[in-house]
């Protein structure tokens, strides 16, 4: 373990890791498992990545536990998650057992990094996918880069994981109906800077876009947090607010972060973690 960081202070940023690893979609097929210590890549100035939002992305963490095991959260449901993000932008969806050994890969190569137990910090984990093909015309590519970066994290609230104000936000959408934002992609944040920064502006730390075609509140909310709410009553009580595990959208290691909620669900999330 890295004894120069300082885990409890961590901001929810970029720091350099040792190392990343990569694989190519090219020919038809994926090939080897690549291991780099680059930070940079080399892409064709016409890739569609960067012309036509091919580009889709995934996060989940990696916890130390108590016992000193590191446990990855719901690594395939991610999985499954990322192969329909390829799917809905005709990109080559990437293999589930590839996705877990590149993850793995990933987070043993650096582990040194993972946050130490009791540190609220983690080992956030992004693996990430990239149209190569030079195109002008408007065509999905034929060659991909997936690549699995890792950085430690700490909360992603500068306030650490107490109540936060949050800004409802009506005369913006983050996507439209029957559009992009039932996949994980770029574009999707893109929309969602402006008003990000309009929040961040007026002294809060986060925005609630409200559904975009009846301008109501919705279950989904930026940065991907869940709220569970009855009657279409959102309460401004000190209560926490959890999301049924079972949900569709609940994929991303975060969700367990607290360790709260009862019995069943800790439970359930055992379950749902992979350890090493």
């Amino acid at each position: 373990m890295d004894t120069s960081i300082d885990w409890g202070h961590l901001p929810f940023g970029y720091y350099p890791t040792d190392y990343n690893v990569r694989c190519e979609f090219r020919d038809g097929k994926w090939g080897p498992i690549e291991v780099s210590q680059s930070d940079t890549i080399n892409i064709h100035i016409a890739a569609t990545s960067l012309h036509y939002g091919q580009e889709i992305f995934e996060g989940l963490k990696a916890f130390r536990g108590k016992d000193g095991k590191v446990r990855i959260f719901r690594l395939e449901e991610n999985a499954k998650r990322m192969q329909e993000s390829a799917k809905g932008l005709l990109m080559e969806p990437i293999p589930l057992e590839l996705f877990k050994e590149m993850c793995l890969k990933a987070v043993k190569l650096n582990e040194r990094f993972i946050p130490p137990y009791g540190s609220g910090a983690s080992l956030y984990i992004r693996p990430l996918e990239i149209g190569l093909s030079p195109r002008i015309g408007v065509k999905e590519a034929d060659e991909y880069l997936f690549i699995i970066m890792v950085t430690p994290v700490g909360p992603y609230f500068k306030g650490g994981f107490k109540n936060t104000n949050i800004c409802i936000m009506r005369n913006f959408d983050r996507v439209a109906p029957q559009g992009t934002g039932r996949w994980k992609v770029g574009g999707n944040y893109a929309a969602s800077m402006m008003p990000t920064h309009i929040a961040h502006e007026k002294g809060y730390s986060a925005v609630l876009f409200l559904d975009p075609k009846e301008k109501k509140i919705s279950r989904r909310m930026w940065p991907g947090k869940l709220l569970r709410h009855q009657r279409r009553q959102i309460h401004h009580s000190q209560e926490r607010l959890y999301p049924p595990l079972h949900h569709q959208h609940v994929a991303d290691g975060n969700r367990s972060r607290d360790g709260h909620g009862s019995r069943a669900a800790t439970d359930h999330r055992r379950r749902a973690c992979r350890g090493f």
